[in-house]
C-alpha cells in the first residue's frame, strides 16, 4: 500500500476514518477481502497470494483496522526474511505486532487504529517508533507521516512525488465534508470522499496522483490495484472496497455493522 489517509474525530459517531490506496506490480496475485485465514478466523481483508499476508485487515468485532505500507531503510537479510503482510493481520488481531523478530521484516510503517485511538509503528530495520496520532487528518505514504519519515535509500523524485500528492490531496480533504458512513452505497456513505480517493480527476501518470500507474518496461506495470474504505464506530465497522478506482460501479461493500445504529 502506498498511501493511508486517516481522519480521526474522537467525538464523532465515526471516530475513524480510514482510506487505503495500494500500489503494486500488476501482475502480483491476490484476492478480494474475505475470512481467508482459518487460524485468523475473526479476521477480514485482501489476501496476498504470493506472500500469504494483507495490506489491511479489518477486525469487526474489536473493532479494529490495521494496514501496512513499505518504509525505507535497512532492508531485512535476504535469508529468513518475512513478509510485511504478516504485520496488519496480528495489529487487528490483538492491536499489537507481538514478539515478531523485526530484524527479518524489510522497513514499513503501520497503522492500527481503534475508535479510541490511532498508532503509527515505524521500523527502519533498525529502530521501532510508536506515535499515537492526534485528532485531525493524517496522511502517511512510503516515506511516512506527512513524508517525513526515515528514507532511506529512496530516490529524491520519488519522495518530491510524495511531498507533491500530499501537497494537493490534503487541503481537497481537509475541505470535504466529512463522511457519516452509516447505510446506502459508497458513493452514498463516503460523500465528497468517495471521487477524491478514486483519483480526484487527475491522470494516473500525474506526478501528484493518489490512484496512478507506472510502466517500468519490459512489461512491468505498476501502479494502483485497490482503494479500501474503512469506518469505525463503537458498535462496528462498514468497510467498502474497490479493484476499479475510477469505475463507480466497481465498489463493493465488504462489510457493514454500523449501518442501523451508527449514530
Amino acid at each position: 500500500m502506498c498511501t493511508a489517509v486517516v481522519a480521526f474525530d474522537p467525538l464523532s459517531p465515526f471516530p475513524v476514518l480510514l482510506a487505503g490506496v495500494r500500489d503494486e506490480f500488476a501482475d502480483r496475485p491476490w484476492l478480494s477481502p474475505g475470512p481467508h485465514w482459518p487460524d485468523r478466523p475473526g479476521l477480514i481483508g485482501g489476501r496476498d497470494l504470493q506472500a500469504g499476508g494483507t495490506w489491511l485487515a479489518v477486525d469487526p468485532g474489536a473493532p479494529r483496522v490495521a494496514c501496512v505500507l513499505n518504509g525505507h531503510g535497512r532492508p531485512a537479510p535476504p535469508d529468513g526474511r518475512i513478509s510485511r503482510g504478516e504485520l496488519p493481520l496480528r495489529a487487528a488481531a490483538t492491536g499489537e505486532i507481538g514478539d515478531l523478530d523485526l530484524t527479518r521484516v524489510d522497513p514499513f510503517h503501520l497503522v492500527c487504529a481503534e475508535p479510541t485511538v490511532v498508532r503509527l509503528c515505524t521500523w527502519d530495520g533498525v529502530e521501532l517508533a510508536e506515535r499515537k496520532l492526534p485528532p485531525g487528518l493524517h496522511m502517511i505514504v512510503n516515506t511516512g507521516l506527512e513524508g517525513r519519515g526515515p528514507r532511506g535509500e529512496v530516490h529524491p523524485d520519488a519522495a518530491a512525488q510524495m511531498a507533491e500528492r500530499i501537497a494537493h490531496f490534503r487541503p481537497l480533504l481537509e475541505a470535504a465534508p466529512r463522511p457519516e458512513p452509516r447505510a446506502g452505497t459508497a458513493a452514498e456513505a463516503w460523500g465528497a470522499w468517495l471521487p477524491l480517493v478514486e483519483g480526484g480527476g487527475l491522470d494516473r501518470a500525474d506526478r501528484r496522483a493518489l490512484v496512478l500507474s507506472r510502466d517500468f518496461g519490459d512489461g512491468r506495470l505498476w501502479g494502483t490495484s485497490s482503494v479500501s474504505l474503512v469506518a469505525l464506530a463503537q458498535s462496528g465497522v462498514r468497510y467498502d472496497f474497490t479493484a476499479g478506482p475510477g469505475d463507480g460501479n466497481a465498489w463493493t461493500t465488504v462489510l457493514s455493522s454500523i449501518e442501523r445504529d451508527g449514530a
